[in-house]
Order: C-alpha cells, then sequence, then structure tokens
C-alpha cells in the first residue's frame, strides 16, 4: 500500500497542516507529520480541498464520440480537480434503461481517473411522453439516484408528477431542465435589449421561471425532491428561495459561466457563447453570486458540454449550444465567489463538493478531509494566474468561451482513493 504525505496544505482554506494518505484513506491530519516510505508532495500553503463532484456533466459516449467519451471526459475531470462526475442521459442511444446505464458505469469503472454515476433519463427517449425504466436503472449496477432529460425539459405536468411521485419511492431525485417549450421556440439568445439590436430570437427569462414554479408546487405536492439544473435568472433565485422558506424540498444549480458571463457578449455574434439556458444580463449574474453565496442556489455544477470544431465554427443560428467547462470551473468559481469575498474556500467545498455529493448520494465523495475518510482529494495553487489555452485540455473538445481570457488558481494534484490521477498539473 503507498503511502503519500502532503506538507503544509491549507486544508479547506484554513491554517497549513499536513495529511498522510495511506492507501485509499486519509490516515492523519496534523502538523509536524512523518511517514517513512512515503511519497511527500510540499503543498507550500496550496489549498486542499476535497475532490471536486459534478452533478452535471455531458460525456457524450455512447454514440457521440467525436464530441467526448468516458475516457477524456474523466482525464478532463481529474484535470480540473473532480473525483465523481454524473454523466447526463442525452446520448446515442439515450440512457433510459439499465443496459445503456450500466455501460456508462462499467466505462467511467474502466477509464480509472475519476468516478461516474450515470443519470437516467426521466422519459423514454428524451420525447416527453412515457416514462423510462426508472426503477430498473435505480437497481441496475449503476444504481441511478438522479433522472434528467436535461436539454429537453419534462414539460407536460402529469408526467412529471408521476415522476417525482416514482422516485420517492427510493429515494431519487428528478433534475429539471427548466425551459417551457412554446415560449422558446426558435430561441437564440437571452431576450433582452441585446436580443432586439441583435434581431436574435429571445429566450425569456419566463420560460424558465414559469415550469420552476410549476414544479417546487409539484414537489410540495407529492413530498417528492426536485433539482432545478443550471438555474440562470434572478426571478429564478425568488423563485427557489421561495420554496425553500416554505420547506419545499428543491435543490439547485448554477454553472461557471453564468456566474462570470453576459449576453454583451454574444455582440462578438462568437457562436462559442451559444448556450442553453442563454448567458443573461449582468443583473442576473449579480442574483446568481449573491444565491450561491447565501445558499438559496445549493451547488455549482458545469453543465459541461463538449462539441466538435464543426459544430460551434459555424455561423450563430447553425451552432450547437454548450461549452466546455470541467477544466476551468474551479478558476471561475475563484474569481467570481472567492476573490470578490463572497465565498471562502470551505465555501467552495461545501457548494463543489459536500453538497452535490449529497443530493446525488455519490458514496465515498464529499466527505471531510480528515482521518478515516477516503483519499479523495485535489490540491489548488490558488496564487497561479494564467490565461486559458484550450489546446491543453484534456477534454476532446475546445468550445470555451474562456480562451485567452486570464484566470485565477490552478489544480496542481488529484487524488482518487488514494492514486494520484493528476500530478503537477498533468495526467498520470
Amino acid at each position: 500500500m503507498s503511502k503519500t504525505l502532503i506538507r503544509g496544505a491549507k486544508v479547506l482554506g484554513g491554517e497549513p497542516q499536513d495529511v498522510l494518505i495511506d492507501g485509499a484513506t486519509i490516515a492523519e491530519v496534523g502538523t509536524g507529520l512523518s511517514a517513512e516510505g512515503a511519497e511527500v508532495i510540499e503543498a507550500d500553503g496550496k489549498v486542499l480541498l476535497p475532490g471536486l463532484v459534478d452533478l452535471h456533466t455531458h460525456l457524450r459516449e455512447p454514440g457521440r464520440e467525436d464530441s467526448e467519451t468516458v475516457l477524456t471526459g474523466t482525464r478532463a475531470a481529474a484535470s480540473g480537480g473532480y473525483t465523481n462526475v454524473f454523466a447526463m442521459a442525452n446520448t446515442f442511444p439515450v440512457a433510459d434503461t439499465a443496459g445503456v446505464v450500466e455501460q456508462v458505469w462499467r466505462l467511467g469503472q474502466e477509464s480509472g481517473y475519476c468516478d461516474v454515476q450515470p443519470v437516467g433519463a426521466v422519459t423514454v427517449g428524451l420525447e416527453g411522453a412515457k416514462l423510462a425504466e426508472l426503477g430498473a436503472m435505480h437497481e441496475s449496477a449503476a444504481g441511478v439516484t438522479v433522472f434528467s432529460d436535461d436539454g429537453k425539459c419534462v414539460h407536460d405536468a402529469v408526467i412529471m408528477r408521476r415522476a417525482l411521485e416514482y422516485v420517492k419511492a427510493f429515494g431519487g431525485v428528478v433534475a429539471q431542465h427548466a425551459q417551457e417549450p412554446r415560449l422558446t421556440e426558435g430561441a437564440q439568445m437571452n431576450e433582452g435589449v441585446a436580443s432586439a439590436e441583435l434581431g436574435l430570437g429571445g429566450w425569456p427569462a419566463v420560460a424558465e421561471e414559469s415550469i420552476i414554479a410549476r414544479d417546487v408546487l409539484l414537489a410540495e405536492h407529492v413530498g417528492s425532491r426536485v433539482h432545478i439544473c443550471h438555474l440562470s435568472t434572478a426571478g429564478s433565485v425568488e423563485i427557489v428561495r421561495w420554496a425553500k422558506s416554505r420547506g419545499i424540498d428543491v435543490t439547485a444549480e448554477v454553472t461557471p459561466h453564468h456566474l462570470l458571463l453576459t449576453d454583451e457578449l454574444v455582440r462578438s455574434y462568437n457562436p462559442v457563447y451559444k448556450v442553453n439556458p442563454p448567458l443573461r444580463t449582468e443583473r442576473d449574474v449579480l442574483a446568481l453570486r449573491e444565491a450561491l453565496a447565501d445558499g438559496t442556489i445549493d451547488i455549482v455544477a458545469t453543465d459541461h458540454a463538449p462539441h466538435p470544431h464543426e459544430d460551434k465554427d459555424c455561423e450563430w443560428a447553425a451552432a450547437a449550444m454548450g461549452m466546455v467547462g470541467l477544466e476551468t470551473a474551479l478558476s471561475v468559481v475563484q474569481e467570481t465567489m472567492v476573490d470578490t469575498g463572497l465565498l471562502d474556500w470551505a465555501g467552495v467545498a461545501d457548494r463543489m463538493s459536500f453538497k452535490p455529493a449529497k443530493i446525488g448520494q455519490a458514496t465515498g465523495h464529499g466527505r471531510p478531509v480528515s482521518a478515516g475518510e477516503p483519499a479523495n482529494l485535489t490540491l489548488v495553487d490558488t496564487a497561479y494566474r494564467g490565461q486559458v489555452d484550450p489546446a491543453g485540455f484534456a477534454s476532446r473538445s475546445r468550445n470555451t468561451p474562456y480562451e485567452g481570457r486570464e484566470l485565477p488558481g490552478r489544480v496542481t494534484h488529484t487524488w482518487l482513493r488514494g492514486k494520484a490521477t493528476l500530478v503537477d498539473g498533468k495526467l498520470t
């Protein structure tokens, strides 16, 4: 059993401590530790966090391996400090059966870079007409606990109610892509001043907010759990805040790009900024940051959405929606939340590890950095600043909105159950 001694790390941003890893477990946390034969990592004041957990990742396999594979996606995850990701169901074929979710789960096991928990589809083929095999996916080897038609909204209220009732039986959660389809037909960007001036079809905030309002009421009626994917508007924040004040069992996520970027960037007509839900206004961005800080929004999730070059290097209307995010998420959160004083590093650990692991029931992840816990860890050089260069990404795709942008922080090491997957910024 190998041993690793991390010396002088700021655990969750606190005072420097030593952390001894023995095999797959944290053996000891303290000062002045030593261990014969251990590999020593001089942290020099870098921040040590529990391995990050992403509740919303698109790994594309099976079916779109030209965009990403489970292997390349988990390598990207390890590069970004993640030890567990939840793989969305909009693959080809759709992950709506026990067979497909087990395939994705086994591919994750084979990759060795990151644990992969498949998300099961809510409806057959993501078509919104008939419930998928929710129970069979939960009882499969993959043990699915999160179900979502992400990329499409479960727009039928009766289907949504039935899904909430079904997952309640085994403690699962329905993760909703909140988008009223009739209100967003032909939508290309956020509906507002910029869309009017650019002549692009608008995606109104109410299309998101109306679905969230409906679904929190359904969750209250059924007594079940609902999770809101990639919440993006100030109005959505207020609805979730109200729902939580009533005791409704709702959780919500925000993406890094919605914490930093605004719809003003669309004036460039660069399709790298085309995403669903769309980039919103500065007012929305500030409301999302405040809501993440005060706990109204529970977690940060990347919505890592890789696309091949040809799907983005085209005119705006024809371009695919989505951005890669696993390798830049922590840096964006540092810039928008930590460097602004809205969150400390313990808060980052809560929003990017502890809470997403709890929502998704990711066993062994999102655990304290203390003796006896699984050694799922990430070490971050928070003093680093550098320009984003997608040529160095581990992801198969390069559709990042941050190319050439200077961002703070750099993940230097990641450990999955004591095994280093990233050392000095390089994948093992």
